[in-house]
């Protein structure tokens, strides 16, 4: 029998795992005495509402606004979770406590909210201006004979730059935590698609490199960036920046389609296109207890539709 592939992707929470269906999306969470709770996230998404944003080479980027959305209800839903079970004990004071008076159960959100437009911000530094600053500095060491190498020195720049971020957050046990449970959804999906019984068993036998990984998306973006920047003239940090910013839809629509051909195709090209993220996995999905899976199988098993609209025959 063909192995099945499907189109359910998922996302490692805190303490928890959300899987994504044709028609339901739904977090499941393991409390500390091992006790699995599911709510089911009614975020409506872009690509169902407006079909046409579904469409090839339009649906990437809204596909991943769509994640990030789906993403940010789950893990504000994970930690509010973690919130209760932590108690509220302890009395309130100064910041805290006015933080709580005025925002109440909207702080969550406030302070994620917060917390990814600093992410944005330091990304945009770190992983664009960065790069062209520092081959600015070393073109007037150098001479203009290195210009063809801007792209490639920036792009390794940003592979090294992110290599060195993940492996820097893997070290904190709650990141380790969310990597396991990454591995659970990975497990999941894969004994899933074998068409085996979604058990504790099953699951654990299966391979933990995925090819539609969001990790393994994110390889591709920073290499095909590499090859787009050798269309950007500009050498100035800010016009250079900007030139690529204005680039991110075409690469994001690009590499959500590449990544999905290579997801349900075999071949050398395939192979070498998805050899980089997988690799990448390594450092972002780590083996799962059984508990991680329990959370998994119970999120996979609330989004499987009942006629297979989710299957790619």
């Amino acid at each position: 029998m063909a192995k099945k592939i499907t189109t359910i992707g998922g996302q490692a929470l805190m303490e928890g795992i959300m899987m994504v269906g044709p028609t339901r999306t739904v977090a499941a969470f393991c409390s500390e005495q091992g006790v699995i709770t599911t709510q089911e996230i009614t975020t409506p998404r872009l690509t169902k509402k407006y079909p046409i944003l579904g469409k090839p080479f339009i649906r990437g980027i809204f596909s991943l606004i769509d994640s990030y959305r789906l993403g940010y209800k789950a893990l504000s839903l994970s930690a509010d979770k973690l919130a209760e079970e932590a108690g509220e004990e302890e009395e309130l004071t100064g910041l805290d406590k006015w933080l709580n008076d005025h925002l109440g159960d909207k702080l969550t959100g406030v302070l994620m909210g917060i917390a990814a437009v600093l992410g944005v911000a330091l990304a945009l530094v770190l992983f664009f201006m960065l790069p062209t600053v520092l081959f600015n500095l070393l073109q007037r060491l150098a001479g203009p004979g290195i210009a063809w190498a801007r792209s490639l020195f920036e792009g390794v720049l940003r592979i090294a730059l992110f290599l060195g971020y993940v492996l820097l957050i893997s070290l904190l046990p709650d990141i380790r935590r969310v990597f396991q449970y990454h591995g659970a959804e990975h497990k999941t999906i894969f004994c899933y698609e074998n068409d085996l019984p979604l058990t504790v068993e099953n699951v654990r036998a299966q391979g933990r490199f995925h090819p539609r990984c969001g990790t393994s998306f994110l390889m591709l973006m920073l290499l095909l960036g590499v090859v787009v920047g050798f269309f950007i003239p500009f050498s100035n940090p800010f016009l250079r920046t900007f030139t690529k910013l204005l680039c991110i839809p075409v690469i994001m629509n690009i590499g959500y389609e590449v990544q999905k051909l290579c997801a349900h195709k075999e071949g050398l090209w395939c192979r070498l296109l998805t050899a980089p993220g997988l690799w990448m996995q390594r450092l972002t999905v780590k083996e799962p207890d059984d508990r991680m899976i329990e959370a998994a199988i119970a999120a996979m098993q609330a989004v499987i539709p009942e006629h297979g609209e989710d299957l790619i025959r």
